[in-house]
């Protein structure tokens, strides 16, 4: 009994250390990875509005030294003001020079039994594919939402390990 208690607390050291290793390289911690739901289709129209009302705005950085991304693509998508998924209501554009990025829409609305949400996928040269969700505080016009993107052979988040 002695030795598998020895032997479960030496396999939770191991797999905690590559966590705690990973974590201290990361200068910007990596934005959370979220479901992209049932609504996703690729070859968004490039375009930086959907509507008006509420602006997400932020930079694209790496998460290892919080550097900007350039060029990184973000693909967006939110439901209509009817409450409905659609082609109207999907984007793709791209970080500037500087990693900043602009999207305005409309203010997002609740889907279902989920609040307001807004759907997003990132992807960079070098760097893993970033699927997440911003979510709006309410009666707000506006938010900062950095995506900061893992390096591709860091695919794993650790929040989710």
């Amino acid at each position: 009994m002695r030795l598998a208690t020895l032997v479960n607390i030496a396999c939770c050291l191991l797999l905690l250390a590559p966590l705690s290793a990973s974590a201290e390289t990361w200068r910007c911690p990596p934005t959370r990875p979220d479901a992209d739901g049932p609504f996703y289709t690729p070859g968004a129209p490039k375009r930086s509005s959907v509507g008006s009302g509420y602006i997400l705005s932020g930079t694209v950085r790496a998460a290892r030294d919080c550097a900007p991304l350039p060029g990184a693509r973000i693909e967006i998508w939110l439901n209509g003001p009817d409450g409905r998924y659609g082609d109207a209501w999907r984007a793709t554009l791209h970080a500037d020079a500087n990693g900043l990025y602009r999207f305005e829409s409309h203010p997002p609305l609740p889907y279902g039994s989920r609040p307001p949400h807004i759907h997003l996928v990132v992807n960079a040269d070098g760097y893993a594919e970033l699927v997440t969700q911003h979510y709006p505080q309410p009666d707000s016009i506006a938010a900062l939402f950095d995506l900061v993107l893992l390096p591709a052979k860091q695919s794993g988040h650790p929040a989710l390990h």
